[in-house]
């Protein structure tokens, strides 16, 4: 689909891979140097997926990435965008929509994701050159949301769903006449802390106590842990950690979205980006967590292990990013989808966005008022939380 902006001489377009597009170009909308940089709307992101086969049409995630071209030719917007066939690795869950609107007599898909996929953390979805003034910016995100709903009508698509994006493309989305929907993930955020000592002292004392007792048992078990940067990381470590990734996988969904190679490129592209945090036994890896480092966050992203060691997975996954996210002065630790064991080791709830644009006027009306009911749950869910968390009472 190629679209004309008829005021400003855009050209919108479509691509069947993130490799058509020019790696700087994409980058450049992505704003990758700002100082809050997002690592996985880097195009070396999205081409690892699609390099590796993770991402593909037979896998069910059919590249439909947009642009939009200035009247020179320059390539001033993007947006990572799928033709799926399914609901898998997305995160923020439809499978009851797709269900209801099946039973009612309709198709649900295909359908239209722009996120990232297989990765439920918060970024930026409709990118936009650093330089763009902030209206120009503005008209340029609506074209792409015109232009998602225009391509979702093309190819009959339900619905266009936009994961994890930024609260501030979620009310863009709101006048583009997507539904507006809320999640929630646990996330700890650095107060300027100096070291973890000082993050504990901000905790109330039972909550301290517990956590100094976590990790004693997890560092007297045996395993010795390392944090792994860049080079420091081996071809021996991602062996293992793909072993690793592979087994919670098995356990827990029977299905792996991600392969061996698609860890290499990851390695070979954006190896100043990783963060590994690796166990060993007797100098045999017995566990791992990986990481990747944005401007201001440390992004939680998968966790594994052939060991079953009390405390473990909370030091590995949760203190010692914090650890490094002291360290590094970073602001921000995300460690993931899910949990609330979280807020109890200092991550607090924090509001995600989506936005859904539903073909079918009936079936929005209903998903409408199911998003108003959940909204209200959430929103109440996280004030209790956070009023109810392991920090001390002000006052």
């Amino acid at each position: 689909m190629d679209g004309e902006g008829s005021d400003q001489g855009w050209t919108l377009k479509v691509h069947t891979s993130v490799n058509s597009i020019p790696k700087a170009d994409w980058d450049a909308c992505a704003n990758i140097t700002a100082p809050n940089f997002n690592p996985f709307v880097r195009h070396d992101f999205f081409s690892a997926l699609e390099d590796s086969g993770c991402v593909t049409a037979e896998t069910g995630w059919l590249p439909q990435h947009m642009t939009v071209e200035d009247a020179n030719g320059r390539i001033v917007a993007c947006a990572p965008l799928y033709l799926k066939n399914h609901s898998y690795g997305e995160y923020v869950f439809d499978w009851g929509w797709a269900q209801a609107y099946e039973r009612a007599g309709g198709h649900y898909y295909p359908k239209l994701q722009c996120a990232v996929p297989f990765t439920p953390v918060t970024g930026p979805r409709l990118m936009v050159r650093a330089e763009v003034p902030p209206v120009t910016r503005m008209e340029l995100q609506h074209t792409l949301l015109a232009g998602m709903v225009e391509l979702a009508q093309q190819t009959k698509a339900s619905s266009v769903h936009i994961t994890f994006s930024t609260e501030e493309e979620s009310e863009l989305m709101d006048e583009g006449g997507f539904l507006n929907r809320i999640g929630e993930q646990y996330h700890w955020k650095n107060e300027g802390y100096t070291s973890f000592e000082e993050f504990l002292a901000a905790l109330a004392s039972r909550k301290r106590k517990a956590i100094r007792h976590e990790r004693e048992k997890a560092n007297n078990c045996g395993v010795k842990i390392s944090t792994l940067t860049g080079s420091e990381i081996t071809s021996r470590h991602w062996d293992a950690f793909f072993g690793f990734y592979m087994n919670t996988s098995d356990r827990k969904w029977g299905q792996a979205y991600l392969n061996r190679e698609f860890f290499d490129l990851l390695a070979q592209r954006m190896s100043e980006a990783i963060v590994l945090i690796m166990g060993e036994e007797n100098g045999k890896p017995v566990c791992g967590a990986l990481n990747l480092r944005g401007g201001n966050t440390l992004f939680g992203r998968n966790w594994g292990t052939i060991v079953d060691y009390p405390m473990l997975h909370f030091e590995v996954c949760y203190y010692r990013a914090i650890d490094f996210a002291i360290a590094h002065k970073l602001a921000w630790v995300e460690a993931g989808a899910q949990g609330e064991h979280k807020v109890q080791r200092g991550y607090l709830p924090r509001a995600t966005y989506s936005g859904h644009w539903i073909a079918d006027r009936g079936f929005r009306g209903a998903i409408a008022q199911f998003l108003d009911r959940e909204r209200a749950a959430i929103e109440q869910d996280i004030t209790e939380t956070t009023d109810l968390g392991p920090f001390k009472r002000s006052g």
